[in-house]
């Protein structure tokens, strides 16, 4: 009997997608490990834009963390590793546009992908790389986390410098952490002092 192809089986993409502090990574670290038991080749990828630590990645998988400029560089890596069955890609919403173009390129080839990001930015507004794999993925997995205000569900992520709401025109890409970040519901959600992230004004 012929050995199966890669191209002969079916690709499939999951899309982990929240808040910060929500646990995306650890969910992405959870699949990972399931992949790992059942023996199947994997890289793992992130952008350079990431310049928070992928030690708990590394330590966790035993896999080193593949740093990219251009995500079409992940198509020269599987021509380096030919046995590659399934791609990890943590902070999915620092890839450049092309990432969209090239993972649905990878799925159709067979492969399965798994990538974890943010969904929003600090406005409120959709990952435009995040939103587009989200309408072609097979699976989404939303996560929430807890509101810093008022201890319910939160979706969004709240940016603050100096402890104050930052403005519409900040940039779109800060990387941060506990410092910067926290997570908030949609009322408790500010982008100014005088509007949410859906334009109504706060009082």
């Amino acid at each position: 009997m012929a050995k199966e192809n890669l191209t002969d089986k079916k690709g499939n993409l999951t899309i982990i997608a929240g808040p910060m502090f929500a646990g995306k990574t650890k969910e992405l670290l959870k699949l990972i490990h399931f992949a790992q038991e059942d023996q199947k080749e994997i890289l793992i990828f992130k952008s350079f834009l990431d310049t928070l630590s992928s030690t708990e990645i590394t330590a966790y998988s035993n896999k080193k963390v593949i740093v990219i400029n251009k995500s079409k560089e992940i198509n020269e890596h599987l021509k380096k590793y030919p046995r590659t069955e399934t791609i990890f890609i943590d902070r999915l919403h620092f890839f450049d546009l092309g990432i969209v173009k090239t993972l649905n390129k990878i799925v159709k080839k067979g492969y399965l992908v798994v990538a974890a990001g943010l969904d929003q930015d600090f406005r409120g507004k959709p990952f435009e790389n995040t939103a587009f794999l989200l309408a072609l993925a097979e699976k989404v997995i939303k996560l929430a986390s807890v509101c810093r205000v008022c201890q319910q569900e939160a979706r969004m992520t709240q940016r603050l410098i100096n402890g104050r709401p930052v403005l519409t025109n900040d940039p779109v890409i800060l990387v941060g952490d506990k410092e910067i970040y926290e997570p908030r519901c949609r009322i408790h959600h500010v982008i100014s002092k005088l509007e949410t992230a859906i334009g109504e004004k706060v009082n």
